[in-house]
């Protein structure tokens, strides 16, 4: 029923684009619109990785896996670096790995109900996410004064964004194929596409979802300031949660299903390639357009380490339940509440 929905609601995006270029929409609407649209492009380019990475084996497929499935937030955050728009770029990026560690998470957990949790996996990803965290900090620090786009800041976000993407591929390489093969054999009653139309979908959903992007970030400020929000909060909240959205209720639907495993270890390996593989992948591709700094604000780091610490406490026992995802929802919305609070910077 659901993947009927998200394939009927594909249709989203072109008539999207096409209300942009043919009609005099206002920005409000067309953030709306382009952010519903992004939610079935989403899983599609997921769905399509996870059946191109059937025909190249558990190598190339957990490469194709993490590559593509973090697509939309990669198109999202360097078409918003081409417009100049650093905070939002930095905020989408956050907000997206708190989103996974308690909102996601913890409705999984809430979903699943009682159960047997993996817990080796799931301090790995939380420790990939706290040792990201302690790197974020170099970069950060300096720019809690002065102009936190500065290049001296950029300088210090290159080895940053390096040293995590080696210790992504040297640490999480067994997780990718790990979580890969899970999350496929999930999946009872599909049967896995051609490798050519696996591409043709996955080449045409990322090209489209580019397209609706540009409206999505485009149409961000007005948005913002006619929502009487900060453009940091729409980032952080409301962007995270769109670019995620299709995996997000992957995960919750597997742990209604009673896989709550599975779908912990999607928020949690979600929420590690995020700290490890996108943002030092963002960081190191800015330079092709304009450099990013990874200059943090407070409110993002305290997020960050916060959210990850209270994940563990909440895991540290290896069982899941409901009311564990109920606190995780509660620390989520405390989130929520203290990036309203900081606004732009």
């Amino acid at each position: 029923m659901v993947r009927k929905i998200l394939f009927g609601t594909l249709a989203l995006a072109p008539i999207t684009i096409g209300l942009h270029y043919l009609t005099d929409l206002s920005e409000t609407t067309e953030f709306v619109l382009s952010a519903l649209a992004l939610i079935p492009l989403a899983w599609l380019i997921g769905e399509a990785t996870e059946h191109a990475a059937e025909h190249t084996g558990p190598g190339i497929g957990g490469f194709i896996n993490a590559t593509f499935g973090n697509a939309p937030e990669l198109i999202i955050a360097l078409i918003a670096v081409n417009k100049g728009l650093t905070e939002v770029v930095r905020g989408s990026l956050t907000g997206s790995v708190v989103s996974n560690l308690l909102l996601v998470l913890g409705a999984a957990l809430f979903a699943g109900g009682r159960g047997p949790l993996d817990r080796h996996s799931s301090f790995l990803s939380l420790g990939l996410v706290g040792f990201a965290t302690l790197l974020f900090l170099i970069p950060s620090v300096p720019g809690w004064e002065g102009d936190p786009n500065r290049h001296a800041l950029t300088v210090f976000t290159v080895p940053v964004a390096i040293v995590l993407l080696l210790v992504y591929v040297g640490v999480t390489w067994y997780s990718l194929r790990r979580h890969h093969a899970m999350h496929v054999s999930a999946d009872e009653v599909i049967a896995a596409w051609s490798l050519r139309a696996s591409l043709v979908a996955l080449g045409l959903a990322t090209v489209v979802t580019a397209l609706v992007a540009e409206i999505l970030v485009g149409s961000l400020e007005v948005f913002s300031e006619q929502a009487g929000l900060s453009e940091f909060f729409v980032a952080a909240v409301i962007v995270a949660i769109v670019g995620n959205a299709a995996e997000h209720g992957g995960a919750i639907v597997v742990a209604y299903r009673g896989k709550i495993a599975l779908a912990a270890e999607i928020a949690l390996s979600s929420a590690a390639q995020v700290a490890v593989f996108l943002i030092p992948a963002v960081a190191l591709l800015s330079w092709l357009i304009e450099p990013l700094a990874l200059s943090f604000r407070p409110v993002e780091i305290a997020a960050l380490g916060a959210s990850t610490g209270y994940a563990a406490l909440i895991l540290f026992g290896g069982r899941s339940s409901r009311p564990r995802g109920v606190l995780l929802l509660v620390g989520y919305l405390g989130v929520v509440v203290a990036f309203y609070a900081a606004g732009d910077r």
